[in-house]
């Protein structure tokens, strides 16, 4: 993860800022290569057996304290920060994941979220959130800030009801059983809300909001785990280490230094403790203690393609882009098929001050819009790659790209504009500048129509 990238130390991360003034919480998203892979990893086993396409099946991160999980806008699955830190291992936040993806397959979705289907991510936030977005590019990542009150969700658009919830219960243990996984994860989870119905909506965690609780919704999977044949299965190895270093990363990044050196000292010698303790130190800025830290989890695992993303993170932002390229290449070299990763070493060659990696950063921004071609910092690394080597229409072409992902018609239509005044007539980029033009003046027309 990277500062945002001076709001958040998550590498390559898009960051949607929605602000509620009243409360003056800040809401972000978080893009992360390896957290994502690792919800994907426990996800994966479920959507199939669910009978979901598992790669159709989005899983977006919120950084919240909150504990909360939603479901929106089709097959798309919203999971707090705070939820995964305060699980206990891989098999509550599977839990958790089950249940969202009963939902998903018991078509529980309200029916205003049709209109959703096919939106982006920042657009269901802002709608369940009941805000107006004005979005922005700001350090790298796309940033949206938005005004509004949180209830709306809590209210209406989120809320299941009962029946709903029992079949999402039950749909989750079915799915858990046919991948031979205990639920005693899921019974654990709501176990820790189980008190919470008795407070104040106010005080009660989002979850319970949107997810009511019931004695019998949580005897019914007690039963279950009672009598099933995979309560006892241990959890698989891999998932064990994956969520151990989810949880040390989220708090390094996202908690002070004083707080992760507390949660993971010294005399704690665990893979997921001394990566927690790499990442406090490169934000204490004690770059040599958190390099010594990093080349010896290298050291022990020279395959790991996260180990060497953060050993090129903290190259980079200790301002040495150069020295970082080799170990985001290896990164890269690893996962050759993660655009976040592109994204971290195309950058990291932008930025040396001779054009001698250019031409590869381009190569590799072109990748990764290929991978996530939704990822308004792929297309505004590749804008300035362009423009590096004085390629103004390509340059123009793939800020527009960038505009119209963040929502800012105006300037993506004049931004299309130039770029086809300056591509040779019938290109390609010249074809996408003249169809980027006119989605922008039409998505500005509707705008001032008000639809």
């Amino acid at each position: 993860m990277r500062y945002i990238i001076g709001i958040l130390l998550l590498p390559i991360l898009t960051l949607l800022v929605l602000r509620e003034p009243a409360q003056a919480r800040t809401f972000s998203f978080i893009r992360d290569a390896e957290i994502e892979d690792t919800i994907r990893l426990f996800g994966k086993p479920l959507f199939a057996a669910a009978g979901l396409e598992p790669s159709a099946v989005q899983v977006y991160l919120i950084n919240d304290p909150a504990l909360n999980a939603f479901v929106a806008g089709g097959q798309k699955i919203f999971l707090n920060t705070g939820l995964l830190i305060a699980s206990d291992n891989a098999n509550q936040v599977i839990g958790v994941i089950a249940h969202e993806t009963g939902h998903i397959t018991g078509g529980h979705l309200a029916r205003s979220q049709d209109a959703l289907r096919n939106a982006s991510a920042q657009s269901i936030v802002s709608f369940v959130l009941g805000a107006a977005a004005a979005v922005a590019g700001q350090g790298g990542a796309g940033q949206a800030i938005i005004a509004g009150g949180a209830q709306v969700a809590q209210r209406s658009f989120l809320k299941y009801s009962r029946v709903q919830e029992s079949s999402a219960d039950q749909a989750a243990l079915t799915m858990l059983d046919q991948t031979g996984q205990s639920a005693g994860g899921m019974l654990a989870f709501f176990d820790k809300l189980g008190d919470q119905e008795a407070l104040l909506s106010a005080s009660q965690d989002p979850y319970v909001r949107t997810h009511p609780l019931t004695r019998d919704r949580i005897d019914t999977i007690r039963a279950h785990v009672a009598r099933s044949a995979n309560s006892n299965a241990a959890e698989r190895p891999e998932f064990v280490e994956r969520h151990s270093r989810m949880r040390a990363k989220l708090i390094a990044f996202l908690r002070s230094p004083t707080i992760t050196f507390r949660k993971y000292p010294l005399d704690d010698d665990s893979l997921a403790s001394r990566y927690a303790r790499s990442i406090a130190r490169h934000k204490k800025r004690e770059t040599d203690r958190a390099l010594a830290l990093i080349e010896g989890l290298l050291a022990e695992h020279p395959q790991d393609p996260y180990f060497h993303e953060f050993h090129g993170q903290i190259l980079f932002e200790s301002g040495n882009p150069e020295a970082a390229i080799a170990p985001y290449q290896r990164s890269v070299d690893l996962r050759p098929n993660e655009a976040l990763l592109r994204i971290g070493l195309g950058q990291a060659q932008i930025s040396v001050e001779h054009d001698r990696y250019v031409e590869a950063a381009i190569t590799n921004m072109r990748r990764a819009v290929q991978l996530a071609p939704g990822n308004p910092s792929a297309w505004r690394w590749l804008g300035m790659a362009h423009g590096r080597l004085g390629k103004i229409g390509l340059a123009a072409l793939a800020t527009a790209e960038r505009y119209m992902l963040l929502g800012k018609f105006r300037d993506a239509a004049g931004q299309a504009a130039r770029a086809e005044r300056s591509l040779a007539k019938g290109t390609p980029g010249w074809l996408r500048a003249q169809d980027l033009k006119i989605a922008a003046e039409q998505a500005l027309k509707r705008r001032k129509q008000g639809k």
